[in-house]
Formats: structure tokens, C-alpha cells, sequence
């Protein structure tokens, strides 16, 4: 069976062309299961409209799904390090987190009568979900190595943005039709999950260099066109005998770096991992960590609030509003993931990341302006104008989303900790996005929706002003072009190495 685009692809000769294939198909139908927010921000609408919760309980389901990602983030990030079946594990979450989201359509009771239950769905929905940031994305490495990953995570982020607009639009013209009982829009998550599952079991395990996907090292030494049983490229089946590459199976241990003596590596053999005490010491992790929570907490609830302004008191017309406010952010995150890709691996990082922090605070300014124009005068045109701040909200979170990957695998580049750090800091986005959910909803039923955007919009500068007085440029020369060669000490965590060169010998 040939694919759509896959001839193309083939054509360019990009180095693991088939896996890249597979590996955009499975970003576009992991657009909704990606961090669980797409249908967490839709079932808050759903509850809201539909079971009569109020702000408040559906700011507790934040609170619980929010803390459950922050506590399995980096154990999560430490399993992908170590696993040698990262398809299989990343298929089981995806499986696991849509029957959490029908089960929440299916049993929620009005009023929040069984909101117990509820919590406990949410905190196994968060913990599953922990795992697929990490998952998606060290497979990504795993098949085109750090030096590839600009281009890569670019296009990771364009078609996960673009297939949660497909699912978002799908499910609120389910919801505008079938209002008030909205519950079956939900039925495209299942439908999303298959497609994750069909395409991510294509990928076969002599596509991924386990090593490369730990971040010791730069370069993927998969071959550069492996043929598939499923004949993905060019619709046969003629397969070949492979080779995988040479990534032995390692046992996780328990040296967490208090002072355990590491052996000794093997002159010429690939560096052995960091210990995550060591990768902890990291000053510059531990600023963009600090970062990664104070931007979620003034950003995460932005969303969920312009969509209950829209909604409530507004029918069915509402509902279809909250659910565009998805879909303008997601196509506008498509555009931005684009830009990251173009620019952020000529230009650094940096300029384009300071975009994305500094635009929430003039989101919040104007979405303020317009509720209080709105309470003047009542019109379509107001709430149109408050649906296209979300323009806003697609430059800032897909400037985020896309950039702090890079930046995370900058900062863990020869480490052998790439999911583990990136565990920490998508653990600070879950608790940053769990403060803000709570404080959120909380500010806008104690004290309104307008001083709850002027709070949020407020705290949004730390994060910016943060970034840019004490963070440094991440890009190392060396990753500028995924054209040059190898080098196992490229975008090492310099901090700790200077303090001591054999630390990047220990193992855990």
C-alpha cells in the first residue's frame, strides 16, 4: 500500500526516508492523544454545557490531570531512555488515554454527582499522557538524531497541530448538531488513536538508533532506506534483511550519581550516560525548567476561559465558537512550527522563542479590551473579535511547543538523558499548566473572567523577562546544519563538563 506523499519523500532521499513517512502520519493522528489537552479542553466545555459543572470542578479535573503528568513526566522520560520497544509503549498510552476520554463522555453524571470518579479518570489520563511527549520524540531522534531534529520537530509540530484541527472541527460540528447532548463528539478520539497505532506499528525497530534516541549520540546510524514489510515507499513487499543498529539493551539501574563509582568506558566505544544527578546540576536546565512552569502557568487556563466566555449562555452557536478557538490556534501553530523550523537553526533559538513568551501578554491585554467593549455592547462582531485573539494564541504556543523541544534536546545533547530532561521539563509545563488551570477558573468565578485575563497576563512577562536576561543562546555550531558531521561532544551540557570532564564517562 502506497501512502500519500511518500513517493515524494522517497524521491528527496532523506536519510531513514521511510520512517520519517511513517513519522508525520503518526504526528497528524497524535494530534489529539499528544499531551491530552485538545480533548481536556473540550471535555471542559462538554461538563460545563452539558453536566452543569462549575468552574471550579472543572478546574479541579485540571488540577488532578495536570499534577498526575507532572508526577510521571520524568519517570516516564527515564523509561524511554532505557527502552528498546518505544512503538509498542507509545501504541499502549495512546490506546489507554482515548478509553480514559470515552469513559469520561460516557459516566460524567450532572451537577459532578460522581466527580470522584471523575478525578480518579483524569489522574490515570494524566499519567498515561506523561509518556507521550517523551515517546514521540525520542523516536523522532532515535531516527534522525539531534542534528536532524530542527527539521524534524518542525515538521512533528506542523502535522500534530494540523490533525487537532481535522479532530477539533470534526467533533464541534458533531456537538453543534446534536446540542445539548454533545457527549458523542468524543467518538473521533478512538478514531484518532487507530490511526496512531496503525502507523506507528510500521515503524520497525532497525529504524531507530536507541543510542542516537538517548542523545549520546548526534547522528542516527540507521541505513538510509530500509525496506518494509508493509512496502510504506513504493506499495510492494519486498523486504530486506537489515541490519539494527548497534544499540545494546541496557538494564536500568539505580546509580542516581550520590557519589556511586562509575566504570570505566571503553577507549573508543560510545560515551556512556550522565547520571541524573549530574544532568540535574545543569544551571541552564534548571532556569529553562523554571521557565517551562512559569510560562504554563500563565498560559494554560488562556484557552479554556476565551472558550467558556464564548460558550456559556451562548447555545449551540457557543459551543461551535469554543471549538474554532481551537482550530484558528492550531492552524496558526502550524504556520509558527513552520517559522521554527525555517529560522531557528540559522537565527539560534532564542529571538524566536522571546516571540512566543512576550505575545501572551499582549494576548491577554486585548482579549481584556474586548470583554469590556462586550459589556457595553453586545454583538457577533465582539465575539468574533475575542475568537481571533486565538491567532495570537497559535504564534505563542506553537512557538513554545516547537521551541522547547530543541532547546531541550540542545541542552541534553551527549548526555544519554534526552527523554529523561525532557521528562522535567514537559513535568514543569504539566504543573504550571496545573496552577493555572486552578488559579484560572478560580479568578474567574470568584472575581470575573476580566480580571482573571488581567492577572494571567500579568505573570506571562516573568517567564519572558527570565528568558531573556538569563538564558543563553542553546544552538551549538555544530547543529546549525544537518549536514555536518558527528560529534559525540556537540551540545554537551558544558557546565557540568567543566567541572568535571569524567562525568560524561558515569552511567546509571
Amino acid at each position: 500500500m502506497t501512502f500519500p506523499g511518500s513517493q515524494f519523500v522517497k524521491s528527496l532521499g532523506p536519510k531513514n526516508a521511510e520512517a520519517t513517512v511513517l513519522l508525520t502520519w503518526v504526528a497528524l493522528f497524535l494530534g489529539e492523544l499528544r499531551d491530552g489537552l485538545t480533548m481536556i479542553n473540550m471535555q471542559s466545555a462538554y461538563l460545563l454545557v452539558s453536566k452543569n459543572y462549575s468552574e471550579k470542578q472543572v478546574g479541579v479535573l485540571f488540577f488532578v490531570f495536570g499534577m498526575s503528568q507532572f508526577l510521571f513526566q520524568a519517570p516516564a522520560g527515564y523509561i524511554m531512555d532505557y527502552t528498546h520497544k518505544k512503538t509498542l509503549v507509545l501504541s499502549v498510552v495512546g490506546i489507554g488515554t482515548t478509553l480514559c476520554t470515552i469513559l469520561t463522555a460516557l459516566w460524567a453524571k450532572e451537577n459532578g454527582n460522581n466527580l470522584g470518579l471523575m478525578i480518579f479518570i483524569k489522574f490515570v489520563q494524566g499519567a498515561l499522557t506523561a509518556l507521550i511527549p517523551t515517546g514521540l520524540n525520542s523516536i523522532t531522534q532515535g531516527i534522525v538524531g539531534s542534528v536532524g531534529m530542527t527539521s524534524q520537530v518542525s515538521k512533528n509540530e506542523m502535522m500534530n497541530h494540523l490533525g487537532t484541527s481535522v479532530i477539533v472541527v470534526t467533533a464541534s460540528i458533531i456537538a453543534y448538531f446534536k446540542y445539548p447532548d454533545i457527549g458523542i463528539m468524543f467518538i473521533v478520539s478512538p478514531l484518532a488513536c487507530f490511526g496512531t497505532v496503525l502507523f506507528l506499528n510500521r515503524i520497525k525497530p532497525e529504524h531507530i538508533d536507541h543510542d542516537a534516541a538517548r542523545g549520546l549520540k548526534t547522528q542516527s546510524e540507521t541505513p538510509n532506506y530500509i525496506a518494509s514489510k508493509s512496502g510504506v515507499l513504493d506499495g510492494t513487499n519486498d523486504v530486506q534483511k537489515t541490519e539494527q543498529p548497534t544499540s545494546p539493551a541496557v538494564k536500568p539501574s539505580f546509580n542516581v550519581g550520590f557519589g556511586q563509582a562509575p566504570p570505566e568506558n571503553t577507549p573508543g566505544t560510545t560515551p556512556l550516560a550522565l547520571t541524573p544527578l549530574q544532568v540535574l546540576k545543569d544551571p541552564i536546565l534548571i532556569i529553562f525548567t523554571v521557565i517551562c512552569f512559569l510560562f504554563h502557568m500563565a498560559n494554560g487556563c488562556i484557552l479554556p476561559l476565551v472558550m467558556q466566555t464564548l460558550a456559556i449562555g451562548n447555545g449551540n452557536s457557543g459551543i461551535l465558537m469554543s471549538g474554532l478557538c481551537i482550530v484558528v490556534a492550531q492552524l496558526c501553530m502550524v504556520v509558527a512550527a513552520k517559522i521554527c523550523g525555517d529560522y531557528s537553526g540559522k537565527y539560534g533559538r532564542k529571538i524566536l522563542f522571546l516571540v512566543g513568551l512576550f505575545i501572551v501578554s499582549i494576548r491577554c491585554a486585548i482579549i481584556l479590551g474586548f470583554l469590556r467593549l462586550r459589556e457595553i455592547y453586545q454583538s457577533n462582531l465582539i465575539e468574533g473579535l475575542i475568537l481571533s485573539t486565538q491567532i495570537m494564541d497559535g504564534v505563542g504556543a506553537g512557538v513554545f511547543g516547537t521551541m522547547y523541544i530543541l532547546v531541550t534536546s540542545d541542552i541534553s545533547g551527549g548526555t544519554g538523558r534526552f527523554s529523561m530532561t525532557l521528562g522535567i521539563t514537559s513535568a514543569a509545563m504539566s504543573i504550571g499548566g496545573t496552577v493555572s488551570g486552578y488559579l484560572g477558573e478560580w479568578l474567574a468565578e470568584d472575581f470575573g473572567y476580566d480580571h482573571a485575563f488581567f492577572v494571567l497576563g500579568l505573570l506571562s512577562l516573568i517567564p519572558a523577562l527570565l528568558y531573556l536576561f538569563a538564558m543563553p543562546e542553546t544552538l551549538a555550531d555544530c547543529t546549525s546544519d544537518v549536514n555536518m558531521s558527528s560529534s559525540n561532544n556537540c551540545s554537551r551540557m558544558e557546565s557540568i563538563v567543566e567541572e568535571n570532564d569524567t562525568s560524561y564517562k558515569q552511567i546509571t
